[in-house]
């Protein structure tokens, strides 16, 4: 009787185990991370310049060239610099009002199936008033300062986070909502232990789409307040025909907004760290 021998399962001889993909991932370098974004802006100053002086298909007066507008904001950096920080106040007071009040109303109608009837039709009437149209009786009826700016911060933002919220409720996973009432979870324990944790995700979509939002809401405020923010700059040098000034205001308003969103994912990123784990990749 022969003896049979097994070989032990493996590569060929000579053959070496190609790396495991997270190994790959983990010596990758992030080029992506900051890479990429500056590549696009510079994409973006590029066409800016060829559109306004390498072909001058746009009139200065119109859209100043990208270095017109450079050294407008370093010659009036001493007005622009302290705008950017009210408007920037007002945007993050009025996004965090807006935040707070959306999330419980949202929590609000996914608990009662009246309150969203009787509700979200207005709340969607609310939504679609031209919020332009509101700036003048805001002023009468708040009058001058931070309040009216604040009121139409929250008036653009509210609404997607509303919306976020409640989807988030309603849509709790199956198993896990099986599992909360195989356990005999009281509402509020099944409110706090999975239904709220699984509609993070949805909730920080809203507060991503709420935030550009909250910026053109300070701006609008602005146009008719005595706040003397980056909207009230846009007003007053295109008024007086400096729209290189102008149109450095509207770039700070931009990098204002993706700063702010940027703080906004990486908050998301930080207290849903399961999200990615769980989810596949782009």
């Amino acid at each position: 009787m022969t003896e049979t021998r097994t070989r032990p399962e493996g590569p060929p001889a000579g053959v070496v185990n190609p790396p495991a993909p997270a190994a790959r991932r983990r010596h990758a370098i992030p080029v992506g991370d900051a890479g990429l974004p500056l590549l696009g802006l510079v994409i973006a100053l590029a066409c800016w310049w060829l559109v306004t002086t390498g072909f001058g298909l746009v009139h200065p007066a119109a859209l100043p060239p990208p270095q017109a507008v450079a050294a407008s904001m370093a010659e009036r950096s001493g007005v622009l610099i302290p705008a950017l920080g009210i408007t920037t106040v007002m945007t993050v007071v009025g996004f965090l009002l807006s935040a707070a009040a959306g999330v419980l109303i949202g929590i609000a109608l996914a608990a009662s199936r009246h309150l969203e009837r009787m509700f979200a039709p207005l709340l969607v009437a609310v939504n679609a008033v031209p919020k332009i149209a509101l700036g003048p009786l805001l002023v009468v009826s708040f009058g001058w300062g931070a309040k009216p700016v604040l009121t139409m911060v929250f008036l653009l933002c509210f609404f997607p986070i509303v919306l976020s919220t409640a989807t988030g409720l309603t849509t709790t996973p199956a198993d896990l909502a099986e599992l909360a009432r195989s356990l005999h979870a009281s509402w509020w324990q099944s409110f706090r232990k999975v239904r709220f944790p699984a509609a993070l995700p949805q909730v920080f979509v809203g507060l991503k789409v709420a935030m550009p939002l909250a910026a053109i809401g300070a701006v609008i405020g602005e146009f008719y307040s005595d706040q003397p923010g980056l909207g009230y700059q846009i007003l007053q040098y295109n008024g007086i025909g400096e729209t290189a000034t102008a149109w450095a205001a509207i770039v700070l308003i931009a990098a204002m907004s993706i700063g702010l969103y940027s703080v906004v994912h990486l908050v998301e990123r930080l207290a849903l760290p399961w999200v990615r784990a769980t989810t596949s990749a782009r």
